[in-house]
């Protein structure tokens, strides 16, 4: 067996948890998928550890994608306090070498090799070979581009969640206002994550002089039962969402389509066309049908982090 063709192991380290399997090419091998308790381990190395001991043979490369910034083989874990050196880590475990990658650097190598039934298509545009966008809409906001390149792909780091958020109309600019006393800015993330919805909802309470705190699971059964507040929020979550992406798409041109992922894309899907994302995606003046090409769709996949890791390794 050469090391092309050996198991290696790949991981998904979120704020909570962390998904660690083991890969053979770009699939996943049946039934190796575990989940582990961030909040049980005192550090990244030992959840690894706590995988390796159940499964007989030890890998030789790993790729671990990570919620957080990664600067080559250092990475850190704010929420977690975790600190992770992959020099380290691979003597602690025996695995020979260790990459690391940003989550969404993981969903964009992934995106590729994904079946059209783990994606949910909102509109069909006219997808021709070229760059694709991923943006992930979770904990936090992030958006990055993915390239084509040899037999893989690149996809830059990107810190995309800390940009501005746009403003159109008198409503906007004082929610940017109130963002502002609260944050120091308003920023895409401050908007589109999950605690950025509690925020919004949190605005439009006060502008309606209601003293009501939900949070976001709480504003999305808002939402399903018709609350009226609640409706607001969604409606404003979603054209702002479209306007920011039809922004990032003008800078990226992702021919190849508009892939979001996350808990919060997920939870937004069936309420995108409902409140208008097509028709504030689209409304861009004179550039409205060059958008208008860009498909966009969501990844419905938990473990596409995991397939991209795979075919990182596969690529390198």
């Amino acid at each position: 067996m050469t090391e092309r063709d050996s198991p290696v192991l790949v991981a998904d380290v979120g704020g909570t948890n962390t998904r660690v399997a083991l890969a053979r090419g770009r699939t996943l091998v049946a039934a190796s998928t575990e989940r582990f308790r961030n909040a049980e381990f005192s550090g990244l190395d030992a959840v690894l550890q706590a995988f390796l001991d159940r499964h007989r043979n030890r890998p030789e490369r790993a790729a671990i994608a990570l919620a957080g910034r990664v600067q080559g083989t250092q990475a850190e874990m704010t929420n977690l306090g975790w600190q992770v050196d992959a020099g380290a880590m691979a003597k602690a475990t025996g695995i020979g070498h260790i990459a690391l990658l940003n989550d969404l650097q993981a969903q964009g190598h992934a995106l590729a090799h994904l079946p059209d039934t783990h994606l949910r298509r909102l509109r069909a545009g006219q997808p021709e070979e070229g760059p694709k966008l991923v943006i992930g809409l979770g904990t936090g906001v992030n958006a990055a581009p993915v390239y084509a390149a040899g037999a893989g792909h690149f996809v830059p780091p990107a810190e995309a969640g800390h940009i501005h958020l746009p403003l159109h109309g008198a409503e906007d600019y004082r929610l940017a206002d109130w963002l502002t006393k609260r944050r120091g800015f308003a920023s895409v993330e401050d908007v589109l994550s999950g605690s950025g919805l509690e925020r919004l909802y949190a605005f439009h309470a006060q502008e309606a002089h209601s003293g009501t705190a939900l949070n976001a699971e709480q504003i999305m059964a808002a939402m399903e039962a018709g609350d009226a507040l609640a409706h607001a929020t969604g409606r404003h979550y979603v054209r702002l969402l479209a306007q920011v992406t039809a922004d990032l798409a003008l800078i990226t041109l992702p021919a190849g389509g508009v892939y979001f992922i996350g808990g919060v894309a997920r939870a937004f899907a069936p309420w995108l066309e409902r409140f208008g994302f097509e028709s504030a995606f689209t409304d861009m003046g004179r550039f409205s049908d060059l958008v208008a090409r860009f498909p966009v769709a969501i990844v419905e996949d938990d473990y596409a982090a995991l397939s991209g890791c795979a075919a990182y390794v596969q690529a390198h």
